[in-house]
């Protein structure tokens, strides 16, 4: 078992070894692009809840 452990632990090292890892630019760039999108969805989201929100307030005060 340990064996079959140690064979394991060494192939992952290989491995690892052939990623290419991204730059810290990057990954910063890829950080951005995400956190814009989720602000922007949440705005939409948030947008659309309060219209929904009002419809349904004057739906039921009826």
């Amino acid at each position: 078992m340990i064996a079959k452990a140690k064979t394991f632990l060494s192939e992952v090292r290989s491995e690892v070894k052939k990623v290419t890892w991204p730059s810290r630019k990057d990954t910063m760039g890829g950080t951005m692009v995400v956190l814009m999108v989720v602000l922007l969805a949440s705005i939409y989201l948030g947008i659309l809840d309060a219209i929904f929100s009002k419809i349904i307030q004057l739906l039921l005060a009826k």
